[in-house]
């Protein structure tokens, strides 16, 4: 009797976890005994760090976002959050010593909000950057995040006069209906309001955040947004598609676990339609979700790349990535918990110490190089492990290459092809270690 090959396993759903930092925070834990910041820094180079400070403040929260930020700052509790701030960023100075004083290769400002900040606190925010943690903003990439109804004539130009080169607007809809279903009240010309105070302002970068896979979006309505975020030639586009996540407001409405193979469908459409367009448009595709203008000026040598080891995070809800220990402190998605978090963290006079996080061994690291990119360069590869990629995730990759999701471009390097890109958030939670799945899973959310 012949026997009967098995058939290849179906493709996974291309919508499954956005992975921009591996590992998730969902697998850290806290940490027993807590490193001495000092002690985690004493081996790591020094000479290209990058810097991320996160203010964990919105005016509203969007229905989507499950990200760690809280509704409003009552009793004068930014002003508070600063001061803890640079009471940490004082305390990650003396850890690394004055010995080899630290250089700072790109800049960060996310959120949350950070233009929630005012002005004059905006000003007192680049003072830390600049006066405790020794970054030279003004000669670095500094990329901020706003809001449409944040990104005011006053603090733009305290951000151009600190140095920013990039800003990204969230603006995610310019179709009425589409803000309203995403939970995102906001009109279309306080959008166009503030993308023509950036121009003004001359920040050198402009991004735009759009969304697709909101309930009602058709092809028409998606290329109204398209089209109108094209009207102002924004340096970068990124298109995101819609995720409903526990505690979140549509996910307080939605089953999140539901399978709608419909929706996967509808949000693939809806991605290769934009895609194609920008691409028609004179953009370059960076990743799945990034398209950058052909004549963008550079950000740096990664172009905003800030989730390499060497990064120092300030603020309650930013990551601090060491070669060995990626940290931060506890993560939560519920308004309770957070304001819980944010309170704890004001209070906190002793910064020496990492609090939680997750240890990173050979293996993480080469999950995690293997993740970063939508290419993987061989030779950089071998040079870090002293082995090849094709080897160390042979199974893997076979598997993307059966796809046609993977190609070996032939001068020693591997690339996702169209379709890969397409299903990159299929592809990085198949090269999750079992021990982060494990963390991951047992993970309770709160």
């Amino acid at each position: 009797m012949t026997a009967v090959p098995a058939a290849p396993a179906a493709p996974p759903r291309p919508y499954q976890s956005y992975t921009y930092a591996y590992p998730h925070k969902t697998a850290y834990r806290p940490l027993v005994p807590r490193p001495g910041l000092r002690d985690l820094w004493a081996a790591e180079p020094r000479s290209s760090l990058s810097l991320y400070v996160h203010i964990p403040f919105c005016e509203v929260r969007c229905g989507f976002c499950n990200l760690f930020t809280r509704i409003g700052a009552p009793d004068d509790l930014t002003g508070r959050y600063l001061d803890a701030v640079r009471r940490q960023a004082a305390a990650v100075r003396e850890a690394l010593g004055d010995d080899t004083a630290p250089r700072f290769a790109n800049a960060a400002f996310g959120g949350g909000t950070p233009t929630f900040l005012e002005a004059p606190e905006l000003e007192r925010l680049c003072d830390i950057a600049e006066r405790e943690m020794g970054a030279d903003l003004r000669a670095i990439p500094l990329s901020v995040e706003a809001s449409p109804s944040t990104a005011t004539a006053d603090r733009l130009a305290v951000l151009v006069d600190r140095g920013a080169t990039r800003l990204s607007l969230g603006v995610q809809s310019f179709v009425a209906e589409e803000s309203r279903a995403a939970v995102r009240p906001q009109r279309r010309s306080e959008v166009e309001a503030a993308l023509a105070r950036i121009r003004e302002a001359a920040v050198p970068v402009l991004n735009i955040d759009l969304i697709y896979g909101i309930d009602g979006q058709t092809a028409a309505s998606w290329r109204v947004s398209l089209d109108a975020a094209l009207a102002w030639r924004p340096e970068e586009i990124y298109l995101y598609p819609l995720y409903v996540r526990p505690l979140t407001g549509l996910g307080r409405h939605t089953d999140p676990h539901r399978a709608d193979r419909d929706w996967d469908e509808q949000r693939l459409r809806r991605y290769r339609e934009g895609r194609d367009h920008l691409l028609g448009h004179g953009y370059e595709q960076v990743s799945m979700r990034m398209f950058r203008r052909a004549d963008a000026p550079p950000q740096g040598p990664d172009d905003y790349a800030c989730q390499t080891d060497g990064m120092i995070g300030l603020g309650c809800g930013a990551r601090s990535y060491t070669s060995t220990l990626h940290y931060s402190f506890d993560y939560a998605v519920s308004m309770r918990e957070i304001r819980g978090i944010i309170d704890a963290y004001t209070a906190t006079e002793d910064f020496s110490h990492a609090l939680h996080g997750r240890r990173v061994d050979e293996d993480e690291a080469r999950r995690r190089h293997l993740l970063q990119t939508a290419g993987l360069a061989a030779p950089d590869y071998r040079l870090r492990f002293g082995s090849d990629p094709r080897e160390d995730f042979r199974r893997g990759l076979d598997t993307l290459a059966a796809r046609g999701w993977l190609a070996d471009t032939g001068d020693d390097e591997l690339r996702l092809t169209p379709e890969g890109l397409a299903h990159s958030d299929a592809i990085g939670p198949e090269f999750f270690s079992p021990a982060v799945r494990d963390a991951m899973a047992a993970y309770e959310l709160k």
